[in-house]
């Protein structure tokens, strides 16, 4: 695997390293190993699937709180979307910022979301499908979220909102 740091420390783009002939390509996804020497956080416990019908639907801004923080590992296996991460870490001197990579079926990236960050995407096709590599099991009194449209972070979404659920609309104003 190829491991691209963003600007948010701790945070990747992952692309495959393919192995190539006349069927196709093999390649590695995940690695413990890799993810280790890459000082990531290697547990997956829990694997989710998000199937989306519209383009333009957004899911997020999500986290969960302490003491269940999770780093998250995603990939889109159908269509594409926008995904974006914001790193909520206090300490971070990117407190704040967000960064954004297209994953695709096309394109095979994943992106690395760990401790600590708010993830969400919005899907650029009329169907799409991710998958999610999450750390620490759902813990519904822990789950929490910025709204996609805050000011205090100015991101920027490739389209217009055609779908989004109604909690993810009314996440309250961040508060730093």
């Amino acid at each position: 695997m190829i491991f691209t740091e963003t600007k948010l420390k701790g945070a990747f783009v992952l692309e495959p390293e393919r192995r190539e002939d006349n069927r196709g390509f093999f390649a590695r996804t995940f690695c413990q190993h890799e993810f280790e020497a890459h000082g990531l956080n290697p547990l997956v416990v829990q694997c989710n699937i998000a199937y989306n019908k519209k383009k333009g639907t957004l899911r997020g801004m999500h986290f969960q709180n302490p003491p269940f923080q999770e780093a998250k590992l995603v990939r889109c296996t159908k269509g594409s979307i926008l995904d974006i991460i914001l790193d909520l870490r206090p300490a971070s001197p990117t407190f704040k910022q967000w960064v954004s990579a297209e994953l695709s079926e096309e394109n095979h990236r994943s992106i690395y979301v760990p401790e600590g960050f708010a993830h969400g995407y919005q899907t650029l096709t009329e169907v799409s499908e991710i998958i999610y590599q999450v750390s620490q099991f759902y813990a519904p009194d822990s789950a929490s979220g910025v709204r996609h449209d805050d000011p205090a972070f100015a991101i920027k979404w490739p389209l217009e909102v055609a779908a989004i659920s109604e909690l993810d609309k009314k996440w309250p104003d961040f508060k730093s």
